[in-house]
């Protein structure tokens, strides 16, 4: 944790009071004790999280950060790296999957460029860029460690804001071409587990770009030797700056009893390297879904997170986690409004 700040030291257990009023609530509603499954573990968790006994919805927010990504020259993904900036404006302008499903589920979506590789024109995103693009991971370590931790404190300061400005619930989006690649690379160096164990298609690959897409986290591994126990070193060797701002953006949540749900592939590698930062920050996590990228279920057995929902999905942004949200937000409603078996007149 050297040059981090010491609100990793803030993160602190969950609310056990507050727990254990939601459990006792819950068991005093008409329905038999524990018959809505998961979605009576999520409202005592988030109960935990916020230490509120009965926790409202409220502010949500999905938080996509985007970034380019050196690797790309070794021929990882089916799109250019220019897709990413061009995603970032639709993002913006609204026209993309998440936002879609984000107004779906009454979410705000806030975009940050902490490492896209070109200047994004127009308004209407938050400009924190810590360099322009990460460099090839497999000539090098992808950013210094001195950029390894602005990025990891680009999120910390987003969740902040967000927090200030009322969010009750925080979900985690990203963009950046080439980006499976770096989290690939994350999990293996977390897990000790070859490329082709954890490597998937991403955008689209064909058999030959997978093969380059394994060759290339392999070489990047045998290079850089990050250390399996150090997200920083991680982070700077193999990582992507969106990746570690995604990891401060958890940790700050977590610190401020926000309730943050981790999206897909991507994020869960994110997750991971805040796992390492912080073990008490695993407890503020909601896994979203389980998507159709296999390094995604070794990412979630890694961190210990169990899925709320699995569809076969794949695209990032946050759309998983904006799906969960509306879950999260069921969960509540039943803690609040559903009637006790007293105030009902029916019998236990």
């Amino acid at each position: 944790m050297q040059g981090l700040p010491h609100w990793l030291l803030d993160i602190k257990p969950l609310h056990k009071p507050s727990m254990d009023d939601a459990r006792r609530r819950l068991d005093s509603l008409t329905k038999p004790r524990g018959s809505l499954g998961r979605l009576e573990e999520l409202a005592i968790k988030i109960a935990g999280i916020t230490a509120e006994p009965l926790p409202r919805p409220g502010r949500k927010v999905i938080v996509v950060m985007a970034g380019d990504h050196g690797v790309v020259e070794e021929g990882v993904s089916a799109f250019p790296s220019s897709v990413t900036p061009q995603m970032v404006r639709n993002f913006v302008s609204g026209g993309a999957a998440i936002n879609v499903l984000a107004k779906h589920v009454g979410a705000e979506v806030t975009v940050v460029d902490v490492g896209v590789a070109v200047e994004v024109p127009g308004e209407g995103y938050v400009r924190r860029n810590v360099r322009r693009g990460t460099a090839n991971m497999c000539r090098g370590p992808a950013m210094t460690l001195d950029e390894a931790r602005r990025a990891i404190m680009v999120g910390a300061e987003v969740a902040r804001d967000e927090a200030a400005r009322g969010a009750r619930l925080i979900g985690t989006g990203d963009m950046g071409i080439g980006n499976t690649t770096a989290s690939t690379a994350i999990i293996c160096a977390i897990t000790g587990l070859p490329g082709a164990k954890v490597a998937g298609r991403g955008t689209g690959l064909d058999d030959a770009g997978l093969a380059r897409k394994i060759a290339a986290i392999e070489r990047a591994l045998d290079l850089n030797q990050p250390s399996p126990s150090d997200a920083l070193d991680i982070l700077h060797k193999v990582g992507g700056l969106e990746i570690g701002a995604l990891a401060g953006l958890i940790l700050e949540a977590a610190a401020s009893r926000v309730p943050v749900v981790i999206d897909g592939f991507i994020s869960t590698a994110a997750a991971c390297l805040a796992a390492l930062l912080s073990p008490a920050s695993r407890d503020y996590m909601i896994g979203s879904h389980l998507s159709a990228e296999p390094g995604h279920r070794i990412a979630l057995e890694t961190l210990g997170c169990s899925p709320l929902v699995s569809l076969d999905m794949r695209l990032g942004e946050g759309t998983g986690a904006a799906l969960a949200m509306s879950l999260c937000d069921a969960s509540l409603k039943i803690l609040a409004e559903m009637a006790t078996f007293e105030e009902a007149g029916v019998s236990r």
